[in-house]
């Protein structure tokens, strides 16, 4: 049996720039599907069915993508896939929902999801979320840590004390939150088996969230608290009025680094990936005997380590390795392997370039 004051808000608003040209503003990774026939939104609702049915799920998302969004999801009520005003970051989103779920329902629970992770082992990810909610439900602050697998520079960190147990399901103190370190202090949190991988899944009672706000955010918690109840007519239009005015910023600079009752699930192996690249699309799918992924019609010789999405036409390669090829009817991609996280700047030139129609 479900808890019927818990309920999940997926933050679904990313471009995805380093997916182009695949991910588009109206088409962005997270409703783009990766070797299978359910987008990356889809798949986070799946998995959470277990524990939170469609209709207590909120999306908060852009004008671009709501659309999208809707007609993907058609189990989640459309009045609870909201449009962002303006991009403000995780604060203000978060906040938002917040607030619109207090006023409906003053005993809520919320936790966050990104809309574009992959979960290969969906059933041991919901276990290790119950004590989360068990932790929010009585008042704290929980994160879902992740045992780190190598030692990444992209991610922020979690950090516990001495002797953490990874796949333990008791909530564990937070002593700290570290930024995206360098290469060498990433080997460091590593090496020392008490820093976990920050994934962005928060668990929270929705009057603890918003006390934090009042207390680390007070500007952008008055513009929320003074919205009228999710049910008023007025409601969209003083959003939009409201919304722009919240500070730009991210619930962990906001409140998680502030706070002081945060615990953490450090989790075991659940087959997280964040999709973050081409490159990470590249090792998630199966591989032939030369280590190619391919999803079109090809032919290749003496060609090892390529990821290639072409459909609708023959592509031919010849002696060229490590390389990310996608073709759109538009655009075509062609990338060393090794520099995917780069294609954003790619992005970036178009839009110094005002090639709106390709973004």
């Amino acid at each position: 049996m479900t808890n019927p004051h818990h309920y999940g808000l997926i933050l679904a608003g990313g471009r995805g720039t380093r997916f182009w040209p695949r991910s588009r503003k109206a088409k962005a990774k997270q409703v783009l599907t990766f070797g299978g026939d359910r987008s990356l939104i889809q798949q986070t609702v799946d998995r959470l069915r277990p524990i939170l049915s469609p209709d207590r799920l909120w999306i908060l998302t852009n004008d671009h993508l709501r659309d999208e969004i809707i007609q993907q999801l058609p189990e989640v009520p459309a009045a609870q896939i909201l449009a962002e005003p303006a991009q403000r970051n995780t604060a203000p989103a978060i906040g938002l929902a917040a607030q619109i779920l207090q006023s409906l329902d003053p005993d809520s629970v919320m936790a966050v999801f990104p809309a574009d992770h992959m979960i290969s082992r969906p059933d041991r990810y919901i276990e290790l979320l119950q004590p989360a909610f068990q932790a929010a439900d009585k008042g704290a602050i929980a994160v879902l840590g992740i045992q780190p697998r190598w030692a990444e520079t992209g991610y922020g960190y979690v950090e516990f004390s001495e002797g953490i147990t990874p796949g333990s399901m008791t909530p564990q103190p937070v002593l700290s939150f570290r930024e995206k370190p360098d290469a060498a202090k990433a080997a460091e949190f590593v090496a020392a088996r008490r820093f976990y991988w920050n994934a962005g899944m928060f668990f929270w009672r929705t009057d603890v969230l918003l006390q934090a706000l009042h207390a680390f955010l007070p500007t952008t918690a008055a513009l929320l608290a003074g919205l009228p109840r999710f049910t008023d007519p007025a409601f969209h239009t003083k959003l939009t009025e409201v919304y722009p005015q919240c500070e730009n910023i991210s619930i962990d600079y906001a409140v998680l680094e502030k706070a002081r009752n945060v615990v953490g699930i450090a989790a075991d192996e659940f087959g997280w990936n964040d999709v973050g690249s081409w490159s990470a699309v590249y090792e998630l799918l199966p591989h032939d005997v030369d280590g190619n992924v391919v999803i079109a019609d090809a032919l290749l010789q003496a060609s090892t380590g390529n990821y290639v999405d072409a459909k609708g036409k023959l592509v031919a390669l010849l002696g060229v390795n490590d390389l990310i090829i996608v073709d759109t009817p538009d655009a075509l991609l062609i990338a060393d392997r090794a520099r995917a996280q780069e294609v954003g700047k790619l992005v970036a030139a178009l839009e110094k370039r005002r090639r709106h129609d390709l973004l």
